[in-house]
């Protein structure tokens, strides 16, 4: 099961937990499974109404941050990490 790491902001709907397994062959999959065991996660993170993405929240996928979001693959074996996307100016 891909690996799911846990930003500190979210942890509080883990249990403290920084890291969780979860089904998924999908960054969509993965958010839709982390909120059937954890209510609330899928709030921070999905945008209905844009079908993507919260904004400001990037996703790493195996040390590479995807530029596809929802759609991106994800292996059994995957690490993804959800992290504020960075800004800059």
């Amino acid at each position: 099961m891909p690996e799911v790491w846990i930003p500190t902001t979210m942890q509080s709907l883990t249990g403290g937990q920084h890291r969780v397994q979860v089904e998924g062959r999908t960054v969509r999959q993965v958010i839709n499974n982390l909120e059937q065991v954890y209510p609330g996660v899928k709030a921070i993170l999905y945008d209905e109404e844009e079908d993507d993405l919260q904004a400001g929240v990037a996703v790493i996928v195996d040390g590479e941050a995807s530029q596809i979001g929802l759609l991106e693959r994800v292996q059994e074996t995957s690490e993804v990490h959800f992290l504020p996307a960075i800004g800059g100016g």
